[in-house]
C-alpha cells in the first residue's frame, strides 16, 4: 500500500511538472515577434531589435534536451547551457539599462527552464520600455561609476546575444536536435 501511494504521488508530481513546463512555455513571450508599430522612431526601432533577439532566443532554446544542453564543440568552448547562462547575463544588462539600474555581478544557480524564462521576460520588459520611449539616450549601461551610452547596448549586449543564439542553433543541430524547420526568422513567425 505504501509503495502504491508513493508511486501515485511520484506520478502526480511528474505530471504536474510536465504540465507546468508546458504551460510556462506557452505563456513565454517571443514565440512570434509582435506586430510592428506604425511609426518609426528610435524607441520602436530599438524595441524591434530586442524583439528579434527574443524570437531567436525563444526558438534556439525551445525543446532542448540534456544532451543538447551539455553539448560543446570542443574543450575550449562553452557548452550550450553555459551559453544560455551567458545570454541571461546579457539580458540583465539590457533590461537594467531600460530600468536605469546599475549592473551588479551576481552569480545565480538557475535551471535551464529558469534561465530561459528569465531571459525572455527580461527581453520583453526591455522591449516594452523601449517601444514607449521617444528618447533612448537615457538608457545608458551602468557598471558602478562607469556609464556607457545606448550605442554600446547595440554593439555590445544585444549583438552579442544574437551572436550566441546562432551558436546555440549550431550546437543543437550538431547534437541532433535542430531548430523547428517551420521557424521563419525573416517574418518572425512559425508557419503551420
Amino acid at each position: 500500500m505504501k509503495m502504491t501511494r508513493s508511486f501515485i504521488l511520484a506520478a502526480f508530481t511528474a505530471l504536474c511538472s510536465v504540465l507546468t513546463a508546458q504551460d510556462t512555455s506557452e505563456n513565454l513571450p517571443f514565440k512570434n515577434i509582435p506586430e510592428y508599430p506604425n511609426t518609426f522612431n528610435e524607441g520602436t526601432v530599438a524595441a524591434r531589435l530586442v524583439d528579434a533577439l527574443g524570437f531567436r532566443f525563444y526558438w534556439a532554446t525551445e525543446g532542448l534536451t540534456k544532451k543538447d544542453l551539455d553539448y560543446k564543440p570542443n574543450d575550449d568552448s562553452r557548452s550550450t547551457i553555459e551559453t544560455i547562462d551567458h545570454i541571461y547575463g546579457l539580458s540583465k544588462i539590457i533590461v537594467n539599462s531600460t530600468l536605469q539600474k546599475n549592473n551588479e555581478q551576481q552569480k545565480e544557480n538557475l535551471s535551464y527552464q529558469e534561465l530561459r524564462q528569465n531571459t525572455l521576460k527580461n527581453l520583453k520588459k526591455a522591449s516594452d520600455i523601449l517601444r514607449q520611449s521617444q528618447d533612448i539616450s537615457q538608457f545608458t549601461i551602468k557598471f558602478g561609476s562607469t556609464e556607457y551610452p545606448f550605442w554600446n547596448q547595440i554593439n555590445g549586449p544585444i549583438s552579442d546575444a544574437i551572436w550566441h543564439c546562432g551558436q546555440i542553433a549550431i550546437n543543437r543541430r550538431s547534437s541532433g536536435n535542430p531548430i523547428n524547420a517551420k521557424v521563419n526568422h525573416f517574418l518572425g513567425q512559425v508557419s503551420n
